[in-house]
């Protein structure tokens, strides 16, 4: 796709890195009420010279628990590649969402998130990449074509954000994302520990780990599960698993000799022939009888007075996924970002977290590659109990822990977990954070009671 900014749109960019308008509800649309309002948004440049540049809304935490140089920060980047964080923000899991009210007219309504992940955490969305959602590519060629491409923008994004408040400096930051952002957080997460090892103190951005829900993550191992997931699972039989073995085989031969292009188009065929042969809504929640209707964020973010109230040009034109930022990372999608996390394993603590209802990229997928990983503590974290975890005294899901590592199987969800099951979800991210439950740190107490074993 060939286009360009128009000039007064860049002009309109440029004044809003250096002078970004303070956020006022005097003219709020009833779409958007004052209360709903971010404590900030506008846009991050991703260097000093281009005009690109990342947008993001940031909400403070509702109820910290501790002063708010202590009080951790999330940051939230969607998949697609290339759908916006909007739809985390106010189909998931920010502070208000969407819905339709019923009436002589359905329109679009914003209401309270009684899951959202910034109860007791400072909760940041970014649009990654640029192109995608309310960001700005200066031109299309801009836009990252490799996840260290990627990274390096994300990081220019995040130190500009934490430079525009002291307090930001000293919280711990945690990166989660889904879908695939299981690319994109492991990617963010290494560029900074490698980054850090180089910079002052001073420059450092304080990374204490990373979350990845439903994420592709090492491709080609996680497209050759879905025809045995799909058929013990119950949806196709031993013809059709065969013919689906068939094109995963061929999706995986193309990956190993890098024709990257053609192993991405051939792992689309996998899942396509996978949707035909079940008839699902979508393979995102075998349950749904319609797809997610994340259109109602499209219809929100349309409104020109919700644009206004977001710093955001009302001429823009808000797009759920880009198709120029998917094109722009098509030889990217087979490429394997499981080194990454095996990485950031060693160095911070990784939560993974799927829906049990998601065919996509679900429990089944993720333990394949999480079984292959080179870390020193696998074979202690595979041979931990899957425990079985409650919120509010009702099954939540299983959680398996060693070490670093938590894996966590959330129940009554599909791929866009804050939206099915929110106030779990909600409990998982801050207990994870926090190391309380069953995502308590009991690695000393187990090496204790191991050595007086030995002994």
């Amino acid at each position: 796709m060939e286009s360009t900014l128009p000039m007064t749109l860049l002009l309109f960019v440029s004044l809003l890195l250096h002078h970004p308008p303070p956020i006022s509800a005097a003219a709020s649309p009833p779409l958007l009420p004052e209360e709903s309002l971010p404590t900030k948004s506008g846009y991050l440049p991703i260097s000093p010279t281009a005009k690109s540049a990342i947008f993001y809304t940031f909400y403070e935490a509702q109820q910290p628990n501790s002063s708010l140089s202590k009080t951790p920060l999330l940051i939230w980047l969607q998949g697609g590649p290339g759908c916006s964080s909007m739809l985390g923000n106010f189909y998931e899991l920010g502070p208000w969402r969407v819905s339709h009210r019923q009436g002589n007219v359905q329109r679009v309504v914003l209401e309270r998130n009684s899951g959202s992940w910034n109860r007791i955490f400072g909760l940041l969305f970014l649009d990654n990449p640029i192109g995608a959602g309310f960001s700005i590519a200066e031109t299309p060629e801009e836009i990252p074509r490799d996840q260290q491409g990627v990274a390096k923008h994300l990081f220019a994004a995040v130190t500009s954000f934490v430079g525009l408040d002291p307090s930001f400096k000293t919280r711990p930051i945690y990166f989660t994302g889904e879908s695939y952002a299981g690319k994109y957080v492991p990617a963010i997460g290494y560029y900074i520990l490698k980054k850090n090892a180089q910079l002052p103190p001073s420059k450092q951005v304080n990374l204490a780990g990373v979350v990845i829900g439903n994420g592709l993550t090492d491709p080609s191992t996680q497209v050759a599960t879905h025809a045995l997931n799909a058929y013990y699972s119950g949806f196709i039989n031993d013809k059709q698993r065969n013919q689906l073995e068939k094109l995963q085989n061929e999706a995986v031969a193309r990956t190993e000799k890098g024709n990257w292009s053609a192993a991405t188009d051939a792992r689309n065929e996998v899942l396509h022939t996978l949707q035909n042969m079940t008839g699902l809504a979508t393979l995102y929640d075998f349950r749904r009888l319609i797809p997610y209707e994340t259109d109602m964020v499209t219809e929100l973010l349309s409104h020109p007075g919700v644009k206004r109230l977001l710093g955001v040009n009302e001429s823009m034109v808000y797009e759920e996924c880009s198709d120029a930022v998917s094109a722009a990372l098509h030889e990217d999608v087979m490429k394997s970002v499981k080194y990454m996390v095996e990485f950031l394993v060693k160095e911070s603590k990784v939560l993974l977290y799927q829906g049990h209802c998601d065919l996509r990229d679900g429990v089944v997928s993720t333990v394949a590659w999480v079984k292959k990983m080179e870390w020193e503590g696998i074979d202690k974290f595979m041979e931990a109990d899957r425990k079985v975890w409650r919120v509010n005294g009702g099954l939540a899901g299983y959680v398996q822990k060693w070490g670093s590592l938590s894996h966590a199987v959330v129940l009554g969800a599909g791929h866009l977990v804050p939206t099915d099951q929110a106030v779990n979800s909600q409990a998982m991210i801050e207990d994870w954070v926090l190391e309380r439950g069953v995502f308590a740190n009991e690695q000393i107490k187990d090496a204790s009671l191991d050595f007086q074993g030995v002994i």
